[in-house]
């Protein structure tokens, strides 16, 4: 069983260590990606957003964030689980949360930008509706070739 804590400043270095490693695994770590890690209060929670971590057995074991796009949408950012802790349902956990707190916020959707070479990723997006839409011009990632949508509404 996971439980799903809000962010305080007592996790906040969290953020950025789990993030930090699949980040850098996997791809660059980018300037946009720094700062935000490195500040979510002000890049997210600040502008209206949500940082949430997932709590294992007393462990903080992965970690999420919702930014607000508009008054109706969030953009589901910065989702991972420590490779220790995956393949074990966390990550169907989140989607479920996710999914559930964004409807009890009335958004219309939830969007995320990802990497088609994440083949885990994306299956359990697609396995949770969301589907793949136009990826814009602007991309706030250069890693991003794949925009997805879940529409709740």
């Amino acid at each position: 069983m996971i439980n799903f804590i809000p962010f305080t400043d007592k996790y906040s270095a969290k953020f950025y260590d789990l993030n930090v490693v699949w980040l850098n695994e996997l791809f660059l770590l980018e300037p946009y990606d720094e700062y935000v890690l490195k500040n979510p209060k002000v890049a997210i929670i600040d502008k209206g957003g949500y940082v949430f971590f997932i709590e294992y057995k007393n462990e903080i074991v992965g970690t999420f964030a919702l930014m607000p796009c508009d008054d109706r949408s969030y953009e589901l950012m910065k989702m991972t689980v420590k490779k220790s802790h995956r393949k074990k349902g966390i990550g169907n956990e989140i989607m479920c949360f996710v999914i559930n707190f964004c409807k009890k916020k009335q958004a219309r959707s939830i969007c995320l930008y990802s990497n088609t070479k994440l083949k885990n990723a994306i299956k359990l997006y697609e396995d949770h509706s969301f589907t793949e839409i136009p990826l814009p011009d602007s991309s706030p990632y250069y890693r991003a070739d794949i925009k997805m949508i879940h529409y709740l509404s």
